[in-house]
Order: structure tokens, then C-alpha cells, then sequence
């Protein structure tokens, strides 16, 4: 029986190898090399590949290589088709299947490769590999996604029939360092400047051609375009590199890891992509963590303002941190190894429970645990209904009378709600270069536009959209809030949370923007009370009755509209309660649905929409949450 890698080896790189794609672009290629003495041994050796547009010469890709090297793998990094030193025209996610291919079985027939070839990676390099899995590359023999895709019409890259916004921050500002611009220092400061200003641009949309952050760089401008006007659920949305639930019968059965956090933008698209293909394949594996966005954060303690304890970093009982647990994953699947791995099928973190105190990063206390499960979503879990009642009150289990009434605000697109924090990433902007510096690139200089992960839901002044007086974003006309009485014992939400709403508008179409809080009582280190955002989500109302059936509201009629927020596992503490917003956007998380109903991405004007929420017997109106026995949690 193999034992476990350990480092014995030196590393030897060989830079810009380079792969000849099936069509015969040149897609740059980096190998590092278990080596002795400074030359390259014969191995052969397993491999694992990563394929990025991120730049296969960064320091995080160069830290992996010798982390690999030492303990006896290729580790191979690729340019995507378009980026960086890569041949071609990089269009998001288009090409990404057979390139992926391509690359698994030239990386295995590399005379210093057994064959055995594993992929990970983060975020698009989650993208790059299920879309390679649909090919079947022979060779691949497990995976490790981290962060990626699934159906990126119902989430990732639109969600519900929303814009998620950081993919037209993302085109702009990578835009900034593609090989069009290292080529063009004009293009490249262009797009500097219009990152530095895209809180703006954001605030302009719809954009149209040549009438967009990216008029000199089309081939982003038009995928951009493409992604932000297209809504319904038509062919465009059939697309391989863009919908793998739509394709999974013929992908590779392969082990598979499937990573995220409970705050990272790809929460939902982890959990529905390891759902479908669990019920296809075998050696599929769930890891949710308390986790936002990129591989650095599953090494740490906290998500944006909130500490999940000493225990929330990445680990199994025999390693610790991010790169030695995919090591461990690895030598079981590429090498065989005999290190239970593969023990569980599901690994959650359970958040909550912390002590509620103010840590010395300035950050809330919330605590947290691990937990091996046999299944997602948990077949335990109690789909129990809260109801929203008159007078902002939150019921569980007691649906509202016949005399129940309703609640109203009105919601205008030029005042969007502002996102305080929240499941994103790559929503990004430049900060103006200071005078007299020297920048590797512009993007060095990129930060996010709101929080990413959890925060105490109160506008204030550092974020984008807060105007005083500042306070909580329930104070906002346009939001309702209804709360429920404090909790008399501890309460365990894990699994999929449903929003059903009543809605009436006089609008032809808005959208729902519903969270759920964990709400800290007042206490010395939070005088007011601490809100805590634990998940949310949005659903443009004229997909109500299905993403290929879109119909506008009916004046003056309330209507059903039922839809997923996204999954967490949170427990709420006694004395704590259970808040539920309700409001028509998120901004600019999500493009403002102008309440015209007019073409996705190719409104003329908005409109103010007054949005009236049922709650009676014959409407409704709640969210239904997955409750735990703490007994058997």
C-alpha cells in the first residue's frame, strides 16, 4: 500500500512548455517537476492541472508548483484560451470544455506522467474543469471543484432573472490586463480609469455597444452584453461551458469534491451541482464551509466581519490547511493511498453558537462546528413555514388569519437598496493609482464594493449606495421587516430556505429580494443589537412560473412567487430571533429591475413600482426554513 506523499524532491519548472489546442491555438503551459541535483526526474509521476485566466505566472501558482513538485507531482498550470500569454479570443466560458479536454490528455502523455491526472481549482478554474468533465477526457481520474458553476442562469452568473453585477465588473477590470491591452497601454489605461469608476457605470445601465465601460475591447463587451440581455431560459442558456446540469448524463464519473462556503457567490451552484450529479455518479463529495469567496479563505477563522472560532478552516484528522487536504484527496485517487479520505459524503459547517462578543479584529464572535452528514440536503431536516404577519411580526407555524392584511412599499430603481455584504465576489472596482507609484498592473489595486460575507445589515458611510442618516437597512421605506419573538431554546437551520410571497404590484414586473437574519440581542459590545445577514436571494417576477415562461404581473391581482434563497446551516441561539427582510433589489450586487417589463437588459426608462405584500389566509405569505433537532444535529 502507497504511503502518503511527503517532500523529497527539488523542483524543476519548465516555463511556457506551451499545448497546440484540437484547432491549433497555442495555449501557454507551465510544468513543475519532482527534480534532483536541479534536473528533472524520469518519474513518472501523477499529475494534477489547474487552467486559469488568471495568469499561470502568479506567485499563488508558483507557491503550488513547489508544493506539488517536492511531494512528487506534475503540477501543470495553463493559461485559458485568450489570457495571458495564450493564443485566441477569450470568450467567458466558451471554450473551456475542449480545451480542458485537450489539455487533461496532453498533460498524461507527457513521457514523465503515469497517466493518472487530477484537476482543481477555484472559481473559473472550478468552471474550466466540470466543462472539461463533460468532454470525458480518458485520463481524468478525480476532480476537486472548488467554487464553481452549475446552471448559471438560476445562479452564478444571472440568478432568478437577475444580473449578478460582478461579471460586468469582472470583464471590465481583467479586461484591463488581457492581451489586448498589455498590447495597447491606452486600452489598458482606459479600462484603469473605468474601473476606478464602476459604481458609476453600474448606476448607467443598460449598456449598449460602444456605450460601455468596454467600447475599444468588443470581444468582453459583447460576452458581457451577452450574459447581462439574456434572460429567459432559451439556447443561449443550453450552452455546455454555461449549463453543466443541463449535460450531466454524458459528463465523466469521476471522484469529484465539490467546496464552498456558506458566504461565497457559488453556495447554491456547489450545493445543486453535487445534487444532480449524485444522483448520477459515484464518489461524490460535499464540503460547505463558513466560508466567502477563493481558495485563502478556507484557511482562515472568518468571513467578512463575522469569526466562525478556531475551528473553521479547512482540515480532516490528519491534515491541516487547504493544500495539504487536496494532497491527502489526491493521493487517495491518483496514487491510492489508504487515508479514509473519502469516509464521508458530506462535511458541513454548522455556524453559531459563538459568544456574541466584539473579537480584537472588531469582528462578532459567532462560533461554529463540523459535521459529517450522509446526504444533501439533510433528509432529518423539518421544512417548517415562519409567516409573515401585520405589524412586521414572524410566526412560526401559524399562518395568518382571513383579516391578515397586507403591507406595501414602494421601490425605486434610482434609489436601489444597497448591499452591505453579501454571497458575491469579483465585484470589484480600482482604487485611483496614488501619484508616484509604480504598479505591476492596474488590478493591484482592486478592491471589492461591499463586504463579502457576513456583516451587521446598517448602512454606513465607506459603502457604496449608504446615505445618512445611517442605521439598520429595516428602517428603509423601501423594506419590510418582520420578526419573530426571541427563540426560547436553540434553533439549527440547515438546508435550501424557500421564500413564497404574495405579491401585488401596479408594475407589469419587479423583483423580490428576500434575507433572513440571525438577530443578536443588545449587549456591551453591540449596544443596538447585531443583524446578522445568514442567506438571501432575488427573483425577477416574471420568471415566477419558470425561466423559459416569463409573464408580466396582472394589474391589481396578488401572485405567487416561490423561490430558493440560498442554503446555509446556521444555529440560532436562545434569546436570539429571526428576522426576514423583504424589498425589490440588492444594489449592485444585482442589476435594479427597472418595473417596465421591458426586453432583459434593454429598458428605455424605469419606473417607481408600489409593491404590496399579502399576508393573510388566502395569501400566504412566508419562508420556510429547514430546522435540525439540536438532540440529533
Amino acid at each position: 500500500m502507497p504511503e502518503p506523499s511527503q517532500v523529497q524532491y527539488g523542483v524543476a519548472l519548465a516555463r511556457n512548455k506551451g499545448m497546440e489546442a484540437r484547432d491549433g491555438t497555442w495555449l501557454a503551459t507551465d510544468v513543475w517537476r519532482p527534480a534532483e541535483g536541479g534536473e528533472p526526474l524520469p518519474g513518472p509521476f501523477p499529475a494534477v492541472l489547474v487552467r486559469t485566466p488568471y495568469d499561470r505566472r502568479g506567485d499563488r501558482y508558483q507557491r503550488h508548483g513547489e508544493f506539488w513538485a517536492e511531494r512528487g507531482y506534475l503540477f501543470v498550470v495553463q493559461d485559458t484560451r485568450g489570457r495571458f500569454d495564450s493564443e485566441g479570443e477569450f470568450i467567458l466560458l466558451a471554450n473551456e470544455g475542449p480545451d480542458g479536454y485537450d489539455a487533461v490528455e496532453w498533460v498524461a502523455a507527457l513521457p514523465y506522467c503515469d497517466g493518472n491526472v487530477g484537476t482543481f481549482g477555484t472559481s473559473y478554474s472550478g468552471w474550466t474543469q466540470s466543462a472539461a468533465a463533460l468532454e470525458r477526457p480518458p485520463h481524468l481520474k478525480a476532480m476537486w471543484v472548488n467554487q464553481g458553476g452549475s446552471n448559471g442562469n438560476v445562479t452564478a452568473l444571472r440568478h432568478n432573472g437577475a444580473m449578478e453585477l460582478r461579471w460586468l465588473t469582472w470583464a471590465v477590470s481583467h479586461g484591463a490586463v488581457s492581451p489586448e491591452a498589455i498590447r495597447d497601454p491606452a486600452l489598458a489605461r482606459e479600462l484603469q480609469h473605468n474601473t476606478e469608476q464602476m459604481y458609476q457605470w453600474l448606476q448607467r445601465l443598460p449598456w449598449h455597444e460602444g456605450n460601455s465601460p468596454l467600447p475599444n475591447l468588443p470581444v468582453y463587451e459583447q460576452w458581457a452584453r451577452d450574459l447581462y440581455e439574456h434572460g429567459d431560459d432559451d439556447d443561449y442558456w443550453q450552452q455546455r461551458g454555461l449549463n453543466f446540469e443541463a449535460h450531466l448524463d454524458g459528463s465523466a464519473d469521476v471522484p469529484t469534491v465539490y467546496s464552498s462556503g456558506w458566504y461565497d457567490s457559488y453556495t447554491r451552484a456547489t450545493t445543486d451541482l453535487y445534487v444532480a450529479a449524485g444522483q448520477r455518479f459515484s464518489r461524490q463529495q460535499l464540503l460547505m464551509g463558513p466560508w466567502t469567496h477563493g481558495e485563502a479563505p478556507l484557511d482562515r477563522t472568518y468571513s467578512g466581519e463575522v469569526d466562525l472560532g478556531p475551528d473553521a478552516p479547512v482540515h480532516t484528522d490528519t491534515a491541516e490547511g487547504v493544500k495539504n487536504v487536496h494532497l491527502e484527496y489526491f493521493d487517495h485517487h491518483l496514487r491510492g493511498v489508504d487515508n479514509g479520505i473519502d469516509a464521508s459524503p458530506v462535511r458541513i459547517f454548522v455556524m453559531g453558537g459563538g459568544s456574541g462578543t466584539r473579537d480584537a479584529a472588531g469582528r462578532l464572535d459567532h462560533g461554529g462546528s463540523w459535521r459529517n452528514e450522509a446526504e444533501w440536503p439533510l433528509a432529518r431536516a423539518v421544512l417548517t413555514p415562519f409567516y409573515l404577519h401585520p405589524d412586521g411580526r414572524l410566526l412560526r407555524d401559524e399562518p395568518p388569519t382571513e383579516d391578515g392584511g397586507s403591507s406595501t412599499f414602494r421601490y425605486d430603481p434610482a434609489n436601489p437598496l444597497p448591499t452591505i455584504s453579501a454571497n458575491t465576489s469579483s465585484l470589484n472596482e480600482i482604487v485611483p493609482q496614488p501619484e508616484r507609484t509604480t504598479l505591476a498592473t492596474p488590478i493591484v489595486l482592486m478592491r471589492v464594493m461591499v463586504i463579502q460575507g457576513g456583516a451587521d445589515q446598517r448602512t454606513r458611510p465607506d459603502l457604496h449606495g449608504c446615505e445618512p442618516p445611517y442605521g439598520p437597512l429595516e428602517d428603509r421605506p423601501d423594506v419590510l421587516a418582520f420578526t419573530s419573538e426571541p427563540l426560547a431554546e436553540d434553533m439549527e437551520v440547515t438546508g435550501p430556505i424557500e421564500a413564497t410571497i404574495h405579491l401585488e404590484s401596479d408594475a407589469p414586473d419587479t423583483d423580490l429580494f428576500v434575507m433572513v437574519q440571525d438577530l443578536y440581542p443588545p449587549s456591551g459590545e453591540w449596544p443596538d443589537g447585531y443583524r446578522l445577514n445568514v442567506s438571501d436571494g432575488l427573483m425577477r417576477v416574471r420568471y415566477r412560473s419558470g425561466m423559459a415562461s416569463p409573464a408580466p404581473i396582472p394589474p391589481g391581482e396578488p401572485v405567487e412567487v416561490s423561490f430558493q434563497l440560498y442554503p446555509t446551516s446556521n444555529r440560532f441561539v436562545a434569546g436570539h430571533r429571526v428576522q426576514v427582510l423583504v424589498s425589490s433589489s440588492s444594489f449592485p450586487r444585482f442589476d435594479p429591475n427597472p418595473n417596465t417589463g421591458e426586453p432583459i437588459g434593454r429598458h428605455t426608462h424605469t419606473k417607481i413600482a408600489t409593491n404590496t405584500i399579502h399576508h393573510t389566509a388566502g395569501h400566504p405569505s412566508r419562508v420556510t426554513l429547514p430546522l435540525v433537532s439540536i438532540e440529533t444535529s
